[in-house]
């Protein structure tokens, strides 16, 4: 559906190299990166909003790279809305309907349609500075839905909006995206929206895409120590390891890790907090990793608590709130870790 080859953009302190990547058609895919790792520019690109310095840009197998915006049927959505202060909700949507043959009747059909879908009807009357900003951005969205496009993309579409209403509306995006099959490129910042909307996502950094995959698979299995600091993988490692019996053995500061992927010499291993168990006593198990070690901080995330303990090196554990008042867990205390050999990943 949208195929980008090649590209590499400079403009200014930001820049674009060498990034290829595929979007298949209906698919919401995600970007996500650091402020300045290019991933605004890599969507004004594929709009057409800057010409590319060197690669193609490809919609539905037709070369676009040179055709401007208005020609490639591409909706773009910006954080700050971007709507007309003089015209009222209504007008808003049906601003770029101008430019299509259609009868008034048929532009009032697909703004009655579009209102309907993003709940918006009782809107239709109002001008954008009595909005609030969930509203004014679902008009935004409407307003790009009523052309059409083949695809829509997202320029951090929540980032300005108060987490109730973040909640709200990213609820809303997968709707739309369940009922009209849009094919949709959002850039984000926020993996939880990457999690509820992505079909598959891209990490950013210094104007590269350095992973892409399904995001459960990009946030298990990061390919190298920027992807995994930038997801939030505490534990990560930096050791040698050697193959023992198809598996690897990795010496960290003397503790032994095995992980159920076969590599040598200076790796990188991390392994998810969630994935290890904390218990008061050796438990029976198949998983090839064991250490004890004492408590050295508790640490309030919210719905689970996380506890760092010093094995020979700091390994963070996840666990319920439950579980915690159970074992009576504290600090300086004595416990017990145990993670599958499979839930490390090595890179």
């Amino acid at each position: 559906m949208v195929r980008v080859e090649n590209i590499s953009k400079k403009l200014g302190e930001f820049f674009l190299r060498n990034v290829s990547l595929d979007v298949a058609l209906g698919e919401y895919f995600m970007i996500l990166g650091p402020t300045g790792s290019g991933k605004t520019i890599l969507l004004e690109t594929i709009a057409g909003i800057y010409p590319p310095d060197k690669g193609r840009v490809y919609l539905n197998d037709r070369d676009i790279t040179e055709l401007p915006p208005r020609k490639r049927n591409i909706g773009m959505v910006y954080q700050d809305y971007m709507l007309f202060p003089h015209l009222n909700v209504e007008e808003n949507i049906k601003y770029g309907m101008r430019s299509r043959k259609y009868s008034k009747q048929e532009v009032s059909q697909k703004v009655d349609k579009l209102a309907d879908l993003l709940g918006i009807s009782h809107l239709l009357g109002r001008h954008p500075v009595t909005l609030s900003g969930g509203e004014k951005q679902r008009i935004a969205i409407a307003r790009a839905l009523i052309m059409e496009p083949e695809v829509l993309l997202l320029d951090e579409p929540l980032s300005a909006l108060d987490s109730e209403t973040r909640v709200k509306l990213r609820k809303e995006l997968r709707r739309i995206h369940s009922v009209t099959h849009t094919t949709m490129v959002h850039v984000t910042h926020g993996f939880d929206e990457a999690f509820l909307l992505g079909n598959r996502m891209a990490i950013m950094h210094n104007g590269e895409i350095v992973q892409m995959g399904e995001p459960s698979d990009v946030f298990r299995k990061p390919n190298c120590k920027f992807v995994a600091e930038f997801l939030g993988v505490t534990n990560v490692f930096q050791g040698e390891a050697v193959i023992d019996d198809g598996n690897s053995c990795i010496n960290v500061n003397g503790l032994k890790i095995r992980s159920a992927t076969p590599r040598d010499g200076k790796v990188y291993a991390s392994v998810r907090p969630e994935d290890i168990l904390v218990s008061l006593k050796p438990i029976e198990s198949s998983a090839r990793n064991f250490f004890q070690g004492e408590i050295q901080d508790i640490s309030n995330a919210g719905t689970v608590l996380r506890i760092t303990v010093d094995a020979g090196i700091p390994l963070v554990a996840a666990i319920t709130r439950r579980s915690f008042l159970d074992m009576g867990l504290k600090q300086g205390q004595q416990v017990f870790l145990t993670f599958k050999a499979a839930d490390v990943h090595v890179f």
